[in-house]
C-alpha cells in the first residue's frame, strides 16, 4: 500500500466554480477511496469537446462547482475494499463509462453499456454513497462523469478504470479514454469494412478523424471525408483520408453526390456530427445489398429523421454505436497494445501540449477549432 493510503490527500485540481467561466487552479482535499473505488494520481489529461460542452452547460441541468475532464492517464495510489483487478502503481486509463462484469450487458459479448456505470452526465457524485470525494474547506465539489481528471488526484470506481501495459507513454495513451476509441471503434468494431472497400466519414473533428484511422487500419482502399469546413480536408489526409466532399460545393444531397463517385454508394459510412441531416445522408449514400452506416454523434435530445422504409428493404443496415463497442475494462489494454505495435497511430492527434497551470488555453484552443487533442501535464 502507498504512504498515503486511508488518508485525505490535499492536491491542485481545476475548478470549475461557473458555467463558462476559466477554471481556476484550488487546492482541494480528495478524500481515500472507498469500497469498489479506486484513488488515481493523474499524470496526463487531454480535453475532449464534451467538457468543453458542459463547462458551458449546453443542453442539461448545469452543476457546479465541479472538476470536469474525463480522458486521462495515471498511476493508481490506493484502492478501496473489495479491488481485486487493480493495486497500487499500476498504470491505468480511467473511463467515463464503466464494465460492472456482472449485469446483462457486461455478460454479453455483444454490448458495452453496463447497467450500473454506463455514462451519466447529471450525476456529480459517487454512485455508491451519493457523496463527492472532493472538497474545499469543507464544502463538496461535484465529479463529472465519475472521472474528474483535472485534479492532480481523484476517486473512480473501479469499474471505470483500465489496467494498461505499463510500458505505454501515458502521455500518447490517455487520450483513448474517450473520443479517440469512440471513433476507432465504430469503424473497426461495428462498421467493419473488409479490405479494399470503401468508407465515408462524416465529420472530420476528433472522432471523424479517428473513425478515418480505423478504416486505414482495416485496409479501406476509398476512404471519403465528408464536412461543411474545406480547411479540414488537408490535415485529415494524415488519418488516411484520399477523397473529399463538402456538401456546400454541390447542388444536389451529398448521399447523391457520393453514390455517383462510388459506382452506386459505399461499403461502409461513419456519421460523427450529430448532425440530423448528416445522419440522413450517412445511411443513404451506402450501397444497397451490403452495404452498412453507423452512428457516432450525439444529435440534440428533441431531434429526428425520417429515410424511406425502401432503403432498409433494398438491404441497407443502420447501427448505432456507444464508446465503439469497447468494454472499458476488457478491450481497453488491448487498444493500447494496437499502439504499442506500432498499429495504431496517436501522435498525429495531439496537436498541442500545455502545462496544467495553463489548462484554460487548452479550452481556448479547442473553442478556436485550432487543437484536435490538447494534453495536460499535471506535473509541469
Amino acid at each position: 500500500m502507498s504512504n498515503t493510503a486511508g488518508q485525505i490527500i490535499k492536491c491542485r485540481a481545476a475548478v470549475a466554480w461557473e458555467a463558462g467561466k476559466p477554471l481556476v487552479i484550488e487546492e482541494v482535499e480528495v478524500a481515500p477511496p472507498k469500497a469498489g473505488e479506486v484513488r488515481l494520481k493523474i499524470l496526463y489529461t487531454s480535453l475532449c469537446h464534451t467538457d468543453v460542452y458542459f463547462w458551458e452547460a449546453k443542453g442539461q441541468t448545469p452543476l457546479f462547482p465541479r472538476i470536469f475532464g474525463h480522458e486521462a492517464g495515471g498511476i493508481v495510489e490506493s484502492v478501496g475494499e473489495g479491488v481485486t483487478h487493480l493495486k497500487p502503481g499500476d498504470h491505468a486509463l480511467p473511463v467515463f463509462t464503466g464494465e460492472c462484469g456482472e449485469c446483462p450487458h457486461c455478460k454479453s459479448e455483444e454490448s458495452n453499456m453496463c447497467d450500473l456505470l454506463r455514462i451519466n452526465t447529471d450525476r456529480g457524485v459517487m454512485i455508491h454513497d451519493q457523496e463527492s470525494r472532493f472538497s474545499i474547506k469543507g464544502k463538496p465539489i461535484y465529479h463529472f462523469v465519475g472521472t474528474s481528471t483535472f485534479s492532480e488526484y481523484t476517486v473512480v470506481h473501479a469499474g471505470c478504470v483500465a489496467k494498461i501495459n505499463p510500458e505505454a507513454p501515458l502521455d500518447k495513451v490517455c487520450v483513448l479514454s474517450c473520443g479517440i476509441c469512440t471513433g476507432l471503434g465504430a469503424t473497426i468494431n461495428v462498421a467493419k469494412p473488409k479490405p479494399g472497400s470503401s468508407v465515408a466519414v462524416f465529420g472530420l473533428g476528433a472522432v471523424g478523424l479517428a473513425a478515418a484511422e480505423g478504416a486505414r487500419i482495416s485496409g479501406a482502399s476509398r476512404i471519403i471525408g465528408v464536412d461543411l469546413v474545406s480547411s479540414r480536408f488537408e490535415l485529415a489526409k494524415k488519418f488516411g483520408v484520399n477523397e473529399f466532399v463538402n456538401p456546400k460545393d454541390h447542388n444536389k444531397p451529398v448521399q447523391e453526390v457520393i453514390a455517383e463517385m462510388t459506382n452506386g454508394g459505399v461499403d461502409r459510412s461513419v456519421e460523427c456530427t450529430g448532425s440530423i441531416q448528416a445522419m440522413i445522408s450517412a445511411f443513404e449514400c451506402v450501397h444497397d445489398g451490403w452495404g452498412v452506416a453507423v452512428l457516432v454523434g450525439v444529435p440534440s435530445k428533441d431531434d429526428a429523421f425520417k429515410t424511406h422504409p425502401t432503403n432498409f428493404l433494398n438491404e441497407r443496415t443502420l447501427k448505432g454505436t456507444f464508446y465503439g463497442n469497447y468494454k472499458p475494462r476488457t478491450d481497453l489494454p488491448n487498444v493500447v497494445e494496437k499502439y504499442m505495435r506500432g498499429e495504431l497511430e496517436l501522435e498525429k492527434f495531439i496537436t498541442h501540449t500545455v502545462p496544467f497551470s495553463e489548462i484554460n488555453k487548452a479550452f481556448d484552443l479547442m473553442l478556436k477549432g485550432e487543437s484536435i487533442r490538447c494534453i495536460i501535464r499535471m506535473d509541469e
